[in-house]
């Protein structure tokens, strides 16, 4: 087994790494006290990253979501983009890493939330896939022997889950690429 940094310094260097992608940008920590996820994983919080244009995006990256595989040597972390600036998303980044114990969650998984995942939108499902808007930059850290993923959790529709059920990831991310989706809009039409 690979020698670990303890859990305090695998969180530091993953916002640390955070702080240097986003370059000098404001960042503001959150936790979740609603729920479990605190008893289950007491490093867990958010960071939030304010667009740096008006009209840009919020940017949330969990911090702590690694440790749901923390006897591995590779683990996630979570990233989410609002249009607005939303406690949701930090509710949502908690549930994912909260669901992802034990390694559940990975590349191409479909994380179901039962509700929209902003008021007024149709999608009810988050996507696992590579954070595209971001680019490898953002989405690999390595911390001593240990390398951490960032990954987007993208809001899409039921239909467009059911396609990638029956199509795959690659399918999906096409259509996806063909009618120009602004995942950040909240009453997006589905691609499907």
């Amino acid at each position: 087994m690979a020698d670990f940094p303890p859990c305090d310094d695998v969180c530091g260097a993953l916002e640390e790494h955070v702080r240097r992608f986003f370059g000098g940008q404001e960042l503001e920590a959150f936790t979740w006290s609603a729920g479990p996820i605190l008893g289950q994983n007491p490093h867990f919080r958010v960071l939030r990253v304010p667009p740096k244009e008006r009209g840009g995006l919020w940017t949330y990256l969990s911090i702590g979501g690694w440790a749901a595989t923390e006897d591995a040597d590779r683990g996630l972390e979570f990233v989410l983009c609002t249009e607005a600036e939303d406690p949701r998303a930090v509710e949502l980044l908690a549930a994912t890493t909260y669901y992802h114990q034990g390694g559940k969650l990975g590349l191409g998984h479909t994380v179901p939330i039962g509700e929209p995942w902003l008021t007024g939108s149709a999608c009810d499902h988050l996507l696992i896939c590579l954070p595209y808007p971001f680019g490898p930059d953002l989405q690999t850290c390595h911390v001593g022997d240990r390398h951490v993923d960032f990954l987007w959790l993208l809001p899409i529709t039921e239909a467009e889950r059911a396609f990638k059920v029956a199509s795959g990831l690659e399918a999906l991310e096409s259509r996806f690429d063909q009618v120009g989706l602004r995942y950040w809009q909240v009453d997006r039409p589905s691609a499907i």
